[in-house]
This record gives structure tokens, sequence and C-alpha cells, in this order.
């Protein structure tokens, strides 16, 4: 487990445990939106609250489970921001739409790190209810649309549901901040061909003709995993083989587009 995934486990059970303990310290630290000018720290506290053991434990499996290779990917750095950004904008949707709902509880936070995981590895596969196999980016589609659906239906009462999709929304605008000023696009940026962004959408346009079901298993396996880098990091981040596998397949002439195009 990493440091901070691990951290952030210990520092929400320990908060469980004193609640247990102490209830009537809950209060001044649950989210109120429309008390947040009135009570700021709550914007934070919240993401510690639980209403009780099931509820702590599946945001920490959750957390447990897609939080570590995430933090990898990002770093300590990245992965805290994208963990306490997703919360926090699940805490501001609230206050548009349910501004005197009381919240509690990690799951905002938490559906920022699923977003996240789903954004980079989008087609590995997640067990629902431990049999259902589910590729990440259907199951955050479809968790999307059960938030919404709840939120706007008044359906399920007791979940905070814009809590859920506000951490969507603040996973997805830090993972683009995150992206685009990262050290590797700036380098990019900066030693990249300046070449008109034409080039790069006709090349996507002929790449995008390959026939995926006349390619051999191993061969589709390397496309899908070439085209998700694109889709999630922009097709500069694309390597010479990587290229040079498109065009192989794509009947381009082999010359290299463009490195420094998004």
């Amino acid at each position: 487990m990493t440091p901070w995934v691990l951290r952030l486990i210990i520092a929400n059970a320990a908060v469980f445990l004193l609640t247990l303990s102490l209830p009537q310290v809950i209060n001044p630290f649950v989210l109120v939106p429309g008390l947040l000018l009135q009570r700021p720290w709550t914007l934070i506290t919240y993401m510690f609250l639980h209403g009780g053991l099931g509820h702590l434990f599946f945001n920490m499996l959750a957390l447990f489970f897609f939080g570590p290779r995430l933090e990898q990917r990002l770093g300590e750095r990245g992965f805290l921001i994208l963990y306490f950004v997703s919360g926090m904008t699940g805490a501001f949707l609230s206050l548009i739409f349910t501004p005197w709902a009381a919240i509690i509880g990690a799951s905002g936070a938490v559906f920022g790190v699923l977003l996240g995981f789903a954004r980079y590895w989008p087609r590995d596969k997640i067990l629902i209810w431990g049999i259902i196999p589910v590729e990440a980016r259907w199951m955050v589609a479809g968790m999307t649309a059960l938030a919404l659906f709840g939120g706007f239906s008044g359906a399920q009462g007791g979940i905070a549901h814009f809590a859920h999709l506000g951490g969507f929304l603040g996973g997805w605008a830090t993972l683009r901040f995150l992206e685009r000023n990262s050290p590797a696009r700036k380098f990019r940026t900066k030693t990249g061909p300046k070449t008109p962004r034409e080039s790069a959408q006709k090349a996507m346009a002929r790449w995008s003709q390959i026939r995926r079901d006349k390619l051999h298993e191993v061969n589709q396996g390397e496309l899908d995993r070439i085209l998700d880098k694109i889709s999630s990091q922009g097709i500069g981040s694309l390597t010479q083989s990587d290229r040079e596998f498109l065009e192989r397949f794509s009947g381009g002439s082999g010359s290299s587009p463009p490195s420094g195009l998004h």
C-alpha cells in the first residue's frame, strides 16, 4: 500500500472510532453547505466522518483497491491534490443543489480517485459484487448516471448524490490541470516540432481506419493500449514505436506524426 492511501485509511478509521466513543463531537464538523461561510473547516472535516461501519468500510475498500496505483502514477502530491479537490468540489456542488443537507463521508474524494483510475486504466476489469466483470470506464459512466438520476429524482434518500458527482467533476478538472502542467508535457511542447494541427487530425483520421477485427489478438491489445494513451494523454505522448505501429497497420507512409500536438 502506498504512503498516503495508508495514512488516509488510518485517519478515517481513527476518526470513526473517536466518534463512536464521543458522538457529541461530530456536529461541529458535519458539512452543511449553506453554512460554509460560518463553518469553513467543514469543507475538509466532513470527508473524515462516516455514518456507520458499512459507510466507512466501502469507502476505504475502494480507496484501498484503486488508490495505490493512482498514487504511484500521480505521485504523492498529485494524489493528495486530486483527493482533496474532489472532496471539496463535492461540497461546492452540494451547495448549489442541496444547500441545507447535512453531509458526511469520503465518497466525493473517493469518487475522484475512481475517475482517475478509470482515466488511466479504462479497460481494466472491475468485479462488481465480486462476480460481474465491468471495465473501469463503464463502471464510472454507470455510477455517474446513477448519481444524476438519484440526485435529480430524489431516489435513494440519504445518499449525497451531488457530492458524488462533484467528486467526479473535481477529479476530472484536477487531472486535466496536472496533465497540462506536468514537466513531461512542458518538455514536449518546447521540443516538439511546430506542425499545424491539421496534420495531427489527418493522422488520427488515418489511424481510426485500422480494422481491429483483422488484427492478431496481440496486436489488438497493443492497438487498444495506444488508443487509450492518446485518449488520456494526447497524441504528443506517443513514442516512436507507438507511431510506427499505427502507421504500419493504417497503411501510412511510415513518417512520424506530430509529437507536440494534443
